[in-house]
């Protein structure tokens, strides 16, 4: 009778210190944790957090000897949840799961979880990106940062963003001032890319030029990050705005990829004070380099939504020096390609085919995504378990449709806020391969994005199952619950 009371008390001390927690919440508050390595040495299990979420647990299955080990994270002086405490060799999940539970309870027992999570190396303390300094003239706030950083309903982005920043902010005394202000596109996207490359199980070096180093067993490139921005002077700075379907095809005939081509050919020409490009530096040199590209060079508003939704197809044309149009032959879908030689809007003329440029064999691919913006940061964070209460996230786009006679996507509607719901930083990624390249990338280097390649003349793409072509994000505030509804309107950037 002793004994069953003893084991009574012990999971009741258990239960009160420590809980189940879901493996997307485990992700966002550990991505910059994972060594590229985990994903081919552990089976991750299960996941667990105090009441208070200080401290974090995980338990695995080491894939060599079959056996189970557990590991406690704890915040460091930065900010960051990173291992505190691990066994390992254990014979069962059950018994590896006791003993996690036991440690976490007697760390928090002990009053000193702070003290729990110190590594020696930090240099920083913990840093809040929206924590505006005194010295800032609010007058110059980015308008998107503001309605970031001030209205409820983007509670989830924000709780994104400061879990990412703790890896990014500290290494970059100039992030949190320009994320703030004229820097807030770029910012977002960096660390749109960074969450994506530990996603794919990467581990991710912060450079000043190029912007990250990549690596994984066998795998070693580096990357770019720039964004299409709006024009301010020149023939680009008037707008088209499409009304209809001819102007549109002229807008992503033209328009769009001379946009694209400024950004793109400024990284391509761009040398350092040594007359180095970046693929001839020290971090780059003889390996693939990567420019990622994303489109913010107009935003969305309540009437319309953000051309990144929509201008990808002006991307690889521009790219590749080609299009396509489509017809049917007895019920069969053909599609003819044709060469590209330039690009013309208001007199205006740019050669078309970047990766046909000198030089641009040293770029290995092009990475662009439509997804480095609020709506999929709101979405990361309520798919986590960080929604705003009161509101509500539901989401509509297209996938890939497995139709091989299908013109467009196969539409999707989903409700965020479903526990069920799962939601990947990668799924939006496409991976555009340069068939002239150097140092060609690996496809497994990005494994799980969508590849596109340019073979003999036909473009050919490797999609995955859970990739998303485009989608919007409405916001819905309620009054007394779902049913009751007083304000919507879609995500101020959608992707």
């Amino acid at each position: 009778m002793g004994e069953a009371k003893r084991r009574r008390d012990r999971e009741k001390l258990l239960n009160v210190h420590s809980k189940p927690i879901k493996r997307a919440r485990f992700n966002l508050l550990t991505t910059g944790t994972r060594l590229s390595t985990t994903a081919y040495m552990c089976e991750e299990l299960s996941w667990w957090a105090s009441q208070e979420e200080n401290l974090l647990g995980l338990v695995a299955r080491d894939t060599t000897d079959d056996d189970y080990l557990w590991m406690v994270l704890a915040r460091d002086k930065i900010g960051r949840f990173r291992c505190a405490s691990l066994d390992a060799s254990i014979r069962t999940k059950q018994n590896a799961e006791r003993q996690l539970r036991a440690e976490m309870a007697e760390v928090f027992i002990s009053g000193k979880v702070a003290e729990f999570g110190e590594q020696g190396d930090e240099t920083n303390s913990p840093l809040d990106p929206f924590e505006i300094s005194d010295d800032l003239d609010r007058d110059k706030l980015h308008p998107y940062f503001k309605m970031l950083a001030d209205e409820p309903g983007r509670a989830p982005a924000r709780k994104v963003i400061k879990e990412l920043a703790l890896w990014l902010a500290p290494k970059d005394p100039h992030f949190v001032r320009e994320f703030q202000t004229n820097g807030f596109d770029q910012r977002l996207w960096e660390l749109f890319l960074w969450a994506a490359f530990r996603e794919f199980f990467l581990d991710v070096e912060q450079l000043d030029a190029p912007d990250f180093r990549c690596t994984a067993p066998g795998i070693d490139f580096t990357v770019e990050a720039t964004t299409v921005a709006p024009s301010q002077a020149g023939v680009l700075k008037d707008h088209p705005n499409p009304s209809n379907q001819e102007e549109m095809r002229a807008f992503l005939r033209d328009y769009m990829p001379m946009k694209f081509g400024g950004a793109l050919t400024s990284k391509l020409n761009k040398k350092n004070a040594g007359g180095k490009s970046y693929w001839e530096r020290e971090e780059s040199k003889d390996k693939p380099f990567v420019i990622a590209i994303a489109d913010f060079h107009k935003p969305s508003d309540e009437e319309n939504p953000g051309p990144m939704t929509y201008t990808q197809s002006a991307l690889w044309q521009y790219l590749y020096g080609s299009r396509v149009t489509w017809r049917f032959e007895d019920d069969q879908l053909i599609i003819d390609t044709h060469e590209i030689d330039e690009h013309e809007f208001n007199g205006k003329k740019v050669p078309s085919g970047f990766f046909d440029l000198p030089d641009a064999e040293n770029v290995s691919a092009v990475v662009f995504s439509n997804a480095g913006t609020i709506a999929k940061f709101d979405r990361m964070g309520t798919a986590a378990g960080f929604g705003a209460e009161g509101f509500g996230y539901f989401r509509m786009g297209y996938k890939p449709n497995p139709d091989p006679n299908a013109i467009i996507g196969e539409p999707f509607h989903v409700d965020v806020c479903d526990p069920d719901y799962e939601e990947f930083w990668t799924q939006e990624i496409q991976v555009f391969h340069n068939p002239n390249a150097k140092f060609p990338l690996p496809t497994e280097a990005l494994l799980g994005a969508t590849h596109h390649f340019f073979e003999a003349g036909q473009f050919r793409s490797l999609t995955p199952e859970d990739a998303v072509l485009s989608s919007m994000t409405l916001l819905v505030k309620y009054v007394d619950g779902p049913d009751d509804v007083t304000e919507s309107r879609k995500g101020n950037l959608d992707d």
